[in-house]
């Protein structure tokens, strides 16, 4: 399954009940970042307007941030002999490594300077437990450790959860499965989501699993 095989929503208003989650708009993950997400800038300008768009109309608007210590075990220099990319699978560490990113207190830590935080009214920390890596807004990856967002959430009403952010594969597709888990109805902003690609097929697993938990796919311009 690819991107262009999706079933896209034609138009969708959003109401009260509603909140946006911008995941992991960091400079690490952009052009140019230790792990970069191809084209993931493109997407700022498309973000920032919907994150106006739901602060504007009283939404919540959550953003997340990696934020890894020094020696994460997600990451490959952790692992002597191995590199980044290189399968590897443990407890809440896979299925691949990465090259060390959003360390704590680090310029690739930050958000873009072009995104418009301001707009946000919560921001997630997550993967910053040594030895647990958290893909998920909602549940770190030893699928037990919350994040906290579920009950900021539901404190607030939230029926309904839109993600849109970096990347596609993996942050913003596990916070997706997790959203929908938890008992969200979820949508998937696709255009306003960039995937890593990486291990080949990641993008394809990502959006049949999404499917079969009942993700809406939806393009930014029919968010109304």
């Amino acid at each position: 399954m690819e991107i262009n095989d999706l079933k896209f929503m034609a138009s969708l208003k959003i109401a009260r009940a509603d909140a946006l989650i911008v995941v992991d708009m960091q400079n690490d993950f952009m052009p140019g970042g230790a792990l970069a997400v191809p084209d993931g800038d493109t997407i700022i300008a498309g973000v920032n307007q919907m994150m106006q768009l739901f602060g504007g109309a009283d939404l919540p608007v959550v953003m997340t941030q990696d934020w890894h210590p020094k020696g994460h075990h997600s990451f490959a220099s952790a692992h002597e002999g191995l590199h980044p990319y290189d399968l590897f699978e443990s407890a809440g560490i896979g299925p691949v490594l990465w090259p060390d990113h959003c360390i704590q207190g680090t310029r690739g830590a930050e958000f873009h300077r072009d995104m418009k935080t301001d707009y946000a009214h919560a921001v997630i920390r997550k993967g910053y437990h040594t030895a647990v890596d958290s893909y998920s807004a909602f549940v770190e990856n030893d699928k037990i450790t919350e994040t906290g967002l579920t009950g900021f959430l539901k404190g607030k009403g939230v029926r309904r959860v839109f993600l849109c952010g970096l990347a596609l594969d993996y942050c913003v597709f596990f916070s997706a499965a997790d959203a929908s888990d938890k008992g969200f109805e979820v949508y998937c902003i696709v255009d306003l989501a960039k995937p890593v690609a990486s291990p080949e097929g990641s993008v394809a697993d990502a959006l049949k699993t999404m499917q079969q938990k009942g993700v809406s796919f939806i393009e930014s311009s029919a968010v109304k």
